[in-house]
């Protein structure tokens, strides 16, 4: 069993129910006919109508209250679902309004995150992530917040959106030597829509060992080989490639060809009420694919040393791994 979800986004793990309370009090319609048809994909497109989907809960999340919780029920929702260890990850600049900045943005979260681990027990984390179509000074200012609250709830930085209309990385060098020079862990969103040699430019150019999805490694053996030589990690989250059209389905996911060459995998459902998922059912259908229990087994470990986590944490999730498989 996995038990450590390193890829979930706090703006796909929005509860129904909850965007409907939210748009009642604001006084929000839904983008259609209902709230349900605008947050669930219904069937696999291209990254673009994903993150269409992902983006119909922003104008939801605009005040501390609406953030908090939403951030405390994704980490009872990770719970419940089986989850030791979760790290959620949002883009804070999407939810910063008159009067509610962006390290009150972050704040938020953080607090919804702690009161999520009070309440379940297990731990949990928040990656604040610079989305592509901002500019390059206002991802600056979100990494000084981010790093305001290292050690305080946030652990990592992240690179998100829309690879194909916004390819280069240059604009994110410094962010990201802001985020590293915090402590905070890096990881960035390549090669998901765009070409594997993305996931070299990523560790050559901002510094990164893991990589978000990852998929078009799949399909070059070089870039592929050159990625276990150098110990990169990559987050898969395989219902989402497939809704994406990165993957063609699970069976023919690359995660197989990942694994098979040597490499770091780790798993996550990425946005898991968009895509109507949870890391438990990724787990099922990896093994209705063929993933055997020892590499299963492997990907928990790895997950385990590749987390962004304190010392301490990682010490309990070894512990609690090596129990169970005593």
């Amino acid at each position: 069993m996995v038990t450590i979800n390193l890829h979930t986004h706090l703006e796909g793990c929005v509860r129904l129910q909850t965007a409907a309370e939210l748009a009642a009090a604001a006084g929000i319609d839904p983008p259609g006919a209902s709230w349900d048809e605008a947050i669930v994909m219904r069937a696999p497109s291209d990254l673009t109508v994903f993150l269409a989907h992902v983006a119909s809960v922003y104008p939801l999340l605009g005040s501390f209250a609406a953030l908090s919780r939403v951030a405390h029920e994704a980490v009872v929702d990770a719970a419940a679902d089986g989850c030791r260890f979760c790290e959620l990850r949002f883009g804070p600049l999407t939810h910063v309004r008159p009067g509610f900045d962006v390290d009150a943005v972050i704040a938020a979260v953080c607090e919804g995150v702690a009161s999520g681990t009070d309440a379940t027990g297990i731990d949990a984390g928040v990656i604040v992530c610079a989305l592509r179509h901002h500019d390059e000074e206002s991802n600056v200012a979100l990494a000084r917040a981010a790093a305001r609250r290292a050690g305080a709830g946030v652990v990592g930085f992240d690179v998100a959106g829309d690879e194909l209309l916004f390819p280069d990385l240059g604009p994110y060098v410094r962010p990201f030597q802001c985020a590293a020079a915090a402590g905070l862990g890096l990881t960035a969103h390549v090669a998901e829509a765009g070409p594997a040699g993305n996931v070299r430019d990523a560790h050559e150019t901002l510094g990164v060992r893991r990589i978000g999805h990852g998929t078009r490694l799949g399909g070059d053996a070089d870039v592929l080989a050159w990625s276990v030589d150098h110990g990169m990690c990559l987050e898969v989250c395989v219902t989402s490639n497939v809704f994406t059209g990165a993957a063609s389905s699970i069976a023919e996911h690359p995660v197989h060809r990942f694994l098979a060459a040597g490499c770091n995998v780790v798993l996550g459902d990425d946005n898991p009420i968009t895509i109507d998922t949870r890391l438990s059912r990724e787990v099922e259908g990896l093994m209705s694919s063929g993933l055997t229990s020892e590499e299963l087994e492997r990907i928990e470990l790895t997950a385990i040393e590749h987390a962004f986590c304190e010392p301490s944490v990682r010490e309990s999730l070894r512990a609690g791994a090596s129990s169970r498989q005593a």
